[in-house]
């Protein structure tokens, strides 16, 4: 019997690496979630994170990576608890940007995806119904693709390890959409940057979230602080 290939997916417990969960497993995949705590203020996603990865059956699988020196670090609201985290849209790209993050994200996926196998790795960076991340553009993807071509035994050999990104270009309902097709756990997500176990509902990623459940035409199974 052919076996069935592998893919590493970057899995923050939130909505949109929940659907690349469910997108890869569609395709055919062998899933190996892979989380990072980072210092993040909303580490309560770590949970959520091995609740998707049961889910889908592949908790033992689950790693989580210790990269909690982003807090002693700073420079982002998510890692320095002394910067708010913004309940407006800014015009520029809001402090809630972490320096180096999916860099160093997809540089370490790739080391994990190369020893153990893997041809793919899943990451739900989006491009469209996004905060404006410079590290979510198709532009860096496609950079980072060909350096991981580069800088792998397995890409000098001709097999380089591929980065999928489908959501890159789709809207936030798109998204939804998608996931609710393939019955992707959204209760077993979080997206709200504080990190309470209630959403606040006004953050830019809840915000985010509110709006692709409104405009795909469905109710946002997780509670919010204000109804």
């Amino acid at each position: 019997m052919k076996q069935s290939p592998k893919a590493v997916i970057i899995s923050s417990g939130g909505l949109d690496s929940t659907t690349c969960m469910g997108i890869a497993q569609a395709a055919g995949y062998e899933l190996y979630p892979l989380t990072f705590d980072y210092g993040q203020r909303h580490r309560i996603e770590l949970e959520y994170a091995a609740k998707v990865a049961g889910f889908y059956g592949v908790g033992t699988r689950h790693r989580v990576v210790d990269l909690t020196f982003f807090r002693e670090w700073g420079g982002s609201a998510l890692t320095d608890a002394t910067i708010a985290v913004p309940e407006q849209p800014t015009p520029d790209i809001p402090v809630t940007y972490v320096p180096g993050r999916n860099l160093l994200f997809l540089s370490i996926a790739t080391s994990y995806a190369e020893v153990i196998g893997a041809s793919a790795i899943y990451i739900g960076v989006n491009a469209l119904d996004y905060s404006g991340y410079p590290d979510c553009r198709p532009a860096f993807i496609a950079k980072v693709e060909e350096t991981v071509g580069l800088a792998t035994k397995v890409g000098v050999e001709g097999a380089p390890i591929r980065i999928e990104t489908p959501l890159i270009h789709w809207t936030k309902a798109q998204i939804i959409e998608c996931g609710m097709s393939l019955n992707v756990p959204y209760h077993l997500t979080t997206s709200c940057y504080n990190g309470h176990e209630r959403a606040c509902g006004k953050c830019d990623s809840c915000r985010l979230r509110l709006k692709g459940f409104a405009d795909a035409g469905h109710t946002d199974p997780i509670a919010y602080e204000q109804g």
